[in-house]
């Protein structure tokens, strides 16, 4: 039934408006049209304003994704060289061992 109403040729939307004719009269359906318009015209601000709404607190969730992102990045670079900054002090301590248990070696 779907499929049917989306081919609808040129006869049968003049055999529907001559039906809306004789329905309603001549002089309704400039008012029904008035009125189709007006409706249609609300219905797209309505779908308009939700779409702003819409992307406007995606927009804010997208701001908190990237502070976030950025927080978790900043963190882990610090973490690294941290990281980095004990791996050296431990091998620096190791080599101090090192030549020290060396020293001893060679003395004795």
């Amino acid at each position: 039934m779907t499929a049917s109403l989306l081919f609808i040729s040129g006869g049968e939307i003049v055999v529907v408006f001559l039906v809306a004719l004789l329905f309603f009269g001549s002089k309704a359906i400039p008012d029904i049209a008035k009125t189709l318009g007006k409706g249609l015209r609300e219905f797209k601000k309505a779908t308009n304003e939700i779409q702003r709404e819409l992307e406007g607190s995606t927009g804010d969730f997208k701001r908190e994704i990237d502070d976030i992102r950025s927080t978790v990045k900043r963190e882990t670079t610090r973490i690294s060289e941290d990281v980095k900054q004990v791996s050296k002090k431990i091998e620096q301590e190791g080599e101090s061992v090192s030549k020290s248990i060396e020293n001893d070696i060679n003395q004795k």
